[in-house]
């Protein structure tokens, strides 16, 4: 079985609760609703989503903006079947979707190049090469256009701190090794967390914006500490982060959000 037939599997079986799951996580939701403010500022016409998931971003930006035109691929066919059935109860006619990886766009989308290309909750993780997905997704953007990417970052020191008090010093560095095994303790997905610096030498792109996620406000995935924490803690934790998201302290979070600029 080829990597990105594991991958594929991984989500097929992921899917099968994905969206419950998420729509108890307030973490996730809030964390999702800054991702799309920040990529709804840009403008964009022909926009490519890179791991769709079950379709919640590419059918919101969908139906919210019928001028626009979206594409997405996705390594897993039930989040494809998923994603379509969406659209078509929605009676959605500028957005389609198609089974595939970063390789793939220009023989699922031929001719097509795109304003705006966005990756949410770290689809690029579990790319075979970073540097050759760079390459093909710089291929199919306009010039002047923006990607919009997000990765789960390398070095989530928080997230260390918290496992080495709870006696888990294998989950606690799990990251900083050359292989990743994804967010299941008992579900081994190979992928790969990177460091900023990495990240914006491989894009050969303009890195005009970065910020982190989840620096102090506990990861998507504490789901005991938001049940325990006050909500007014919780968004003062979420305020603190935005004060310092920016700043040298942000590239320690749980993710990092990225745009690059092809210029003219």
């Amino acid at each position: 079985m080829s990597y990105y037939d594991k991958v594929g599997t991984y989500y097929d079986k992921d899917a099968v609760d994905f969206e419950q799951r998420y729509h108890e996580n307030p973490a996730l939701q809030r964390i999702r609703q800054s991702f799309r403010q920040h990529t709804k500022s840009y403008a964009q016409e022909t926009v490519l989503e890179v791991g769709f998931g079950p379709g919640f971003d590419l059918v919101h930006f969908a139906e919210q903006f019928p001028e626009r035109t979206f594409y997405g691929i996705d390594i897993s066919a039930e989040m494809v079947r998923l994603t379509q059935e969406k659209i078509d109860r929605m009676g959605l006619k500028n957005a389609w979707v198609a089974k595939g990886s970063v390789e793939d766009i220009k023989v699922l989308f031929p001719g097509v190049q795109f304003d705006m290309i966005y990756v949410f909750f770290g689809a690029l993780n579990t790319v075979i090469n970073l540097e050759l997905a760079f390459a093909e997704l710089r291929g199919v953007l306009q010039s002047g256009g923006r990607m919009v990417l997000t990765f789960v970052n390398k070095y989530y020191i928080a997230g260390t701190l918290i496992e080495l008090l709870k006696l888990k010093p294998r989950f606690a560095f799990a990251r900083w090794k050359k292989i990743w095994g994804g967010y299941s303790p008992t579900n081994f997905l190979a992928s790969r967390c990177y460091r900023p610096g990495h990240l914006k030498k491989l894009a050969q792109l303009e890195c005009t914006y970065t910020r982190g996620y989840s620096i102090f406000y506990p990861a998507w995935y504490y789901h005991k500490f938001h049940r325990l924490i006050p909500k007014g803690i919780l968004y003062l934790l979420w305020q603190i982060d935005e004060r310092i998201a920016r700043t040298p302290l942000g590239k320690l979070g749980e993710y990092m959000l990225y745009t690059f600029e092809k210029k003219n």
